[in-house]
């Protein structure tokens, strides 16, 4: 069912669970919703923010192994927290990250300046449509029965969360698993989304200081794709 709170509703209204906060202290939310974006918008921020991406994930991996990164190698931890091996099931960073040294994949605007925001300043962060969720998200930590669709073979197919898995999800289903892993298909941002949900994920060392100048980053980016852009955002901590 299409979504019928407003952003402000919507961001107030999202929430993440104790045992979340007890498995990592340390985690924040940035919750933002723009409005006003129009689909097939072009952006030259875009392509100059993929060019820096990849020139900054060469400089990093020239000095670093990709799996200490820091915050690469906080969400490994993070993800051995819940059960997940990090070398079968790569959190979206540092996926991104070990493509951008060889170059970005190129989707649309939108998609695009969201996956070069993620690798210019090592954070998770998932962009979906606004419109597509049912009622507000939610970080759990998930029972084992909830619905997450995907594709295999080129069909459209439901799973199942791993039980105490770190799942995004909506009153419907699963939107995102393993935390910033794999996100599903009904919230999937595409070429008729006008207003966009996004979620930057941190732990430390990333401050909160830091945290919002990416999310203050990203909304300028984003104002790019329309000539009315709004952005509504709220940070969600364990305080």
């Amino acid at each position: 069912m299409p979504n019928n709170l407003t952003p402000t509703e919507f961001l107030y209204a999202c929430s993440v669970a104790p045992e979340v906060f007890e498995l990592r202290p340390d985690y924040r939310a940035l919750l933002l919703v723009v409005e006003g974006l129009e689909p097939q918008a072009s952006s030259a921020v875009a392509d100059e923010l993929i060019a820096h991406a990849e020139a900054h994930a060469k400089e990093l991996l020239a000095e670093t192994p990709v799996d200490q990164l820091p915050q690469i190698s906080a969400w490994r931890d993070a993800y051995r927290g819940f059960g997940a091996k990090p070398q079968r099931t790569r959190n979206s960073l540092e996926a991104l990250t070990r493509r951008a040294a060889d170059g970005l994949p190129r989707v649309n605007a939108l998609t695009d300046i969201y996956n070069a925001i993620s690798v210019l300043h090592q954070i998770p962060l998932g962009g979906e449509d606004f419109d597509l969720y049912d009622g507000p998200a939610q970080l759990p930590r998930a029972i084992g029965d909830e619905a997450f669709d995907t594709t295999a073979g080129g069909e459209i197919v439901i799973e199942n969360p791993s039980e105490g898995e770190v799942i995004w999800r909506d009153n419907t289903g699963v939107t995102c698993r393993r935390w910033n892993w794999r996100q599903g298909k009904r919230t999937a941002l595409s070429e008729k989304t006008s207003t966009a949900f996004f979620i930057l994920d941190a732990l430390e060392p990333m401050t909160d200081e830091r945290l919002s100048a990416v999310g203050e980053e990203l909304g300028q980016a984003l104002e790019s794709l329309g000539g009315a852009v709004q952005i509504s955002r709220r940070m969600i901590g364990a305080q």
